[in-house]
């Protein structure tokens, strides 16, 4: 039978197969190859009454090393116009974290009953991002939403505060596993809790990513950043000088870019605040 893993606890893996849930345990060639499944994975499994054993891992379309997640579509980043005010910067980071790892994200602009905040509406929009605008609190926006995440597995990623498990008890049925999250992660516990996939009533697959918010970025050089910012993927080759850093050197295409407005300011900002933590970290901690 093929399922998908939508809860792992204590080294048992749930698995959903048409419209049953299966507890499995991970047959023990996984341990060997040092292969661990992961939340999303699809599977093959052996049944054997109410239990079974997962066979077979099948490939992966994108995963996160942490938290161990795979298969994902796309994802969701909460944001809040108020209370906590957006983190410009942290913002960008999580949007470079989506993109290095192969996963399409789109903003979810929450609170927007109490400000509309166009300013950074603007500023991702002109990056090439999705900005969903909603009010959790008013249940405004939530049908669009909704609309975007059928059919789609997303990971909501997103700092404490901003509204992420208030529109997850919306959008789902299972109100009360919601419930519990958002105490956890107002207690801080973000490594201690499990991960799980949510059914979406009209299809579709979401779940909460604690500890995205967190992760710093790893894997990439600092001359290879320009290509996970998006509005400056056109401008790769375009520079006078071969290798261009796009920050001290003349007749630079994406200063050129950022000049006329089509690259904002705070992007171009937290473009340059990474490449320089990129720059610093040592040859061999890339390794």
């Amino acid at each position: 039978m093929k399922g998908t893993i939508i809860k792992g606890i204590g080294g048992f893996y749930y698995v959903k197969s048409s419209d049953k849930i299966y507890e499995c345990k991970a047959r023990g060639v996984f341990r060997k190859q040092k292969i661990t499944p992961m939340i999303g994975d699809k599977v093959r499994i052996e049944i054997c009454g109410e239990k079974g054993s997962i066979t077979e891992i099948l490939p992966r379309s994108s995963f996160l090393v942490r938290p161990p997640v795979a298969n994902i579509d796309a994802m969701m980043l909460v944001i809040a116009s108020v209370s906590p005010s957006p983190n410009l910067f942290l913002i960008d980071k999580m949007l470079v974290n989506a993109e290095i790892n192969n996963i399409k994200p789109v903003i979810c602009l929450n609170k927007t009953d109490l400000e509309t905040r166009e300013d950074i509406i603007d500023i991702y929009s002109r990056a090439a991002y999705s900005v969903f605008s909603v009010s959790a609190e008013k249940q405004e926006g939530i049908d669009i939403l909704m609309q975007y995440l059928a059919g789609k597995t997303t990971a909501f990623a997103g700092l404490s505060g901003v509204g992420k498990s208030s529109i997850l008890n919306i959008i789902t049925d299972d109100k009360l596993e919601i419930g519990s999250v958002s105490e956890k992660i107002q207690r801080g516990r973000h490594t201690t809790r499990h991960v799980e996939l949510f059914e979406l009533p009209d299809g579709g697959l979401v779940f909460d990513t604690p500890g995205f918010s967190s992760l710093e970025i790893e894997g990439i050089k600092a001359d290879d950043l320009q290509q996970y910012f998006p509005e400056m993927s056109d401008c790769i080759d375009k520079c006078r000088f071969r290798g261009c850093s796009h920050i001290n050197e003349p007749d630079c295409a994406v200063k050129r870019k950022l000049d006329s407005g089509k690259i904002t300011k705070s992007r171009y900002e937290s473009y340059v605040q990474l490449y320089n933590q990129l720059k610093s970290v040592k040859e061999w901690k890339k390794k």
